[in-house]
């Protein structure tokens, strides 16, 4: 398996632009060598590159943080509005992206993209328990009987949920830990308590955390060890 230089740039992360610029600039050594040609061809397993200084080696699957803003659908695709996948390069586009799970249009922060559909699959399956942190801003004061429902599952029309844990933070702010994601659950969990959802802001999933200094509409690719820690956790190899 052979590529161009600047196809492996951009499959960490990259956009094609920004990798043809960091070539261009002296940035980009190819085993021990600056290399000043985007096209210049790789292996892409044997090759060792550094990209301003720091080892870049060759992932099979790629994988997002994206800080998801209000307004947009968690969608790959939509007809009449716009989506996460907007928020992406053509390059990244192309690459058959996902998002891990669903956060409605008005829900901000951590959303997980992969093209790894059967990590993916594991992610969101509830066989596997993965926890998913909310912030929830609602209507009314919380108190220690909540605390108690949801740490009891709460029976909803359809189905009783999980138990979960919550913090109270205010008196109208809570962090919600919750095992499961199906379809509003958060926000039914709290409106079956009388107390709706103002706002809603997913911290992380899986251990893995929102990046403080990722600004709001803004991606990253994970890094090695996060990527580690989601693949261990449901016991799959990179």
């Amino acid at each position: 398996m052979r590529m161009r230089l600047d196809k492996f740039l951009s499959a960490q992360g990259l956009s094609r632009k920004q990798a043809r610029a960091a070539i261009a600039s002296g940035q980009v050594l190819v085993n021990g060598e600056v290399q000043g040609d985007p096209g210049f061809i790789l292996d892409p397993i044997s090759a060792q590159v550094l990209f301003q200084g720091r080892a870049l080696g060759y992932r099979r699957h790629m994988h997002l943080m994206l800080h998801k803003p209000a307004g947009l659908l968690t969608a790959t695709t939509d007809a009449r509005q716009k989506t996460v996948m907007d928020l992406l390069p053509e390059e990244l586009k192309r690459r058959a992206l996902g998002p891990v799970g669903r956060l409605d249009k008005d829900v901000t922060g951590l959303l997980l993209l992969t093209d790894d559909g059967q990590l993916a699959h594991r992610l969101i399956s509830p066989k596997w328990t993965v926890e998913k942190v909310y912030l929830a801003r609602v209507e009314g004061a919380l108190d220690a009987t909540d605390i108690q429902a949801f740490q009891a599952g709460i029976a909803l029309s359809d189905f009783t949920a999980r138990p979960a844990r919550l913090e109270i933070l205010e008196p109208d702010l809570g962090r919600l830990t919750i095992t499961e994601g199906k379809f509003h659950q958060v926000k039914r969990m709290f409106a079956a308590r009388g107390k709706p959802v103002l706002r809603l802001h997913r911290e992380s999933v899986g251990g893995v955390s929102l990046d403080s200094a990722l600004e709001c509409g803004k991606f990253r690719p994970l890094t090695a060890e996060e990527e580690g820690a989601l693949y261990a956790l449901v016991r799959m190899e990179r």
